[in-house]
């Protein structure tokens, strides 16, 4: 008995796939009985279980849950919610691993798993060997047990650990993603005024689609600031482990810039530290650590890859542009939008300013948003390939630790590909409008030489 995954379903830090296309149930069920037997080879008996709220999450998880229990093991279920709460139910239920089924910020007919084995990330050649026991039919056997566990309201008591006692005006948009119920739960227990936005949890996403760092799907969360005057706007993404952010004046505060808030208190408790960022951010970032006196480190973007990471090197808190942020201080080290929020708030009230004032002061650096633009699966990494042997060829200054990233006497820019979408990535920052412009002219002269389209700014 042997599985072959499609090609493109192993993903770099997760498995994404479109369901019904390159992802089934039989693939769910082939992924919990390796993912299972590597468990059980490693000595673990039980993984706990969560899932979104797309339409094919449900049978996906019933489908998981069969694989792992024809491997031997346990499966702890506890059922409907955000990532960061599965992640939460394996340190509190001591589980050997952890198994989420969500489609995270993509189309709604896609749908994925990330995995934890033990209490840190499974990522990279851990996902690919996964292929290699389907193929070859390496898998235990075994009958595991099923026990729905229900550990809403204990995550909840968690994250509220960290609330300060000062009363915000929040708007809480949840973009009808799987943190919705869990949002409700948290902003009837904190003080100050919460407005909340689309917590009905929905795969059809009838709203806007639960991306924060899309423009457009903030729209919605700026109006309710600017019209009930309220402090600031939270977003979050469809697994609630990515925040966006808006100030009082509707301004985007991005990942890089909320990390550059939380950064700085936590440098208060854990003075000379390393921060964590990964390549998409901002160089503002990197100095403003460095001017607090912590230790500034760029590095792959990529969830799994960050906490790998932050665990090699200590570090107490990472974040990358897309709202992904990781606390170890105080916390576990894992992406949690819903801590982040909660530390958000800890910052401004122990700093005493509000976001907008923190906002208004960052340097006015003139940058893009991640630039996104599709390219054939099998391109896209060849095509970085090719930019990277160019610019060396040109003796360019760079960084090749994820994609390549050009230093410039102006600025900065950045192509690489995505590991979760068929997808370039680029951004460009620089100190003028007339630099941005240059830089955005040698990322497109580099994308011409490789046969692709312009990126249109």
């Amino acid at each position: 008995m042997t599985h072959q995954f499609h090609r493109t379903l192993l993903r770099e830090y997760d498995v994404r796939g479109i369901v019904g296309d390159t992802l089934t149930e039989e693939d769910a069920r082939w992924l919990g009985r390796t993912f299972g037997t590597r468990v059980r080879r490693e000595g673990g008996t039980k993984v706990a279980v969560g899932y979104d709220g797309r339409h094919s999450s449900p049978a996906m998880e019933a489908a998981l849950v069969d694989g792992l229990n024809a491997a031997g093991i346990d499966a702890l279920r506890i059922g409907l919610g955000p990532t960061p709460m599965l992640y939460y139910a394996v340190h509190a239920l001591e589980a050997d691993g952890g198994m989420m089924i969500t489609g995270s910020h993509n189309p709604p007919d896609y749908n994925g798993f990330k995995m934890m084995l033990g209490t840190g990330p499974f990522y990279g050649d851990d996902i690919r060997a996964l292929g290699e026991m389907a193929a070859a039919g390496d898998v235990e056997t075994g009958h595991g047990t099923n026990e729905n566990v229900d550990i809403e309201d204990q995550f909840v008591e968690r994250l509220l650990e960290d609330a300060p006692a000062k009363e915000f005006r929040v708007a809480w948009d949840c973009g009808n993603g799987a943190a919705g119920r869990v949002v409700e739960k948290l902003t009837a227990r904190l003080p100050g005024q919460h407005v909340l936005l689309y917590t009905d949890i929905d795969g059809d996403f009838p709203n806007h689609h639960p991306d924060p760092t899309e423009e457009k799907n903030l729209e919605d969360l700026r109006k309710v600031v600017k019209d009930k005057r309220l402090d600031f706007g939270l977003a979050f993404d469809g697994d609630g482990d990515r925040i966006g952010a808006i100030d009082a004046k509707g301004r985007i505060v991005w990942g890089d810039q909320l990390l550059m808030i939380l950064a700085e208190d936590v440098l208060k408790d854990v003075p000379g530290s390393t921060i964590i960022a990964d390549v998409k951010a901002s160089q503002a970032l990197f100095d403003h650590v460095a001017q607090r006196g912590g230790k500034p480190l760029m590095w792959k973007t990529g969830h799994s890859l960050v906490k790998a990471k932050m665990k090699e090197t200590g570090s107490p808190l990472a974040g990358e542009m897309s709202g992904h942020i990781f606390f170890k201080h105080r916390y576990y080290g894992y992406d949690d939008a819903l801590y982040a929020a909660i530390r958000l708030m800890r910052a401004l009230s122990r700093a005493g300013v509000s976001l907008t004032d923190l906002k208004g002061a960052m340097p006015n650096l003139i940058n893009t948003p991640e630039l996104r633009f599709e390219v054939d699966e099998d391109r896209k990494f060849a095509v970085i390939e090719e930019v990277r042997a160019r610019l060396k060829a040109d003796g360019a200054h760079m960084s090749e630790i994820d994609g390549v990233r050009v230093n410039t006497d102006d600025g900065w820019w950045l192509l690489r590909a995505s590991n979760t979408q068929n997808v370039l990535v680029a951004r460009a920052e620089a100190k003028s409008e007339s630099s941005l412009k240059a830089l955005m002219t040698m990322i497109n002269d580099q994308l011409e030489a490789s046969g692709l389209a312009r990126v249109d700014t």
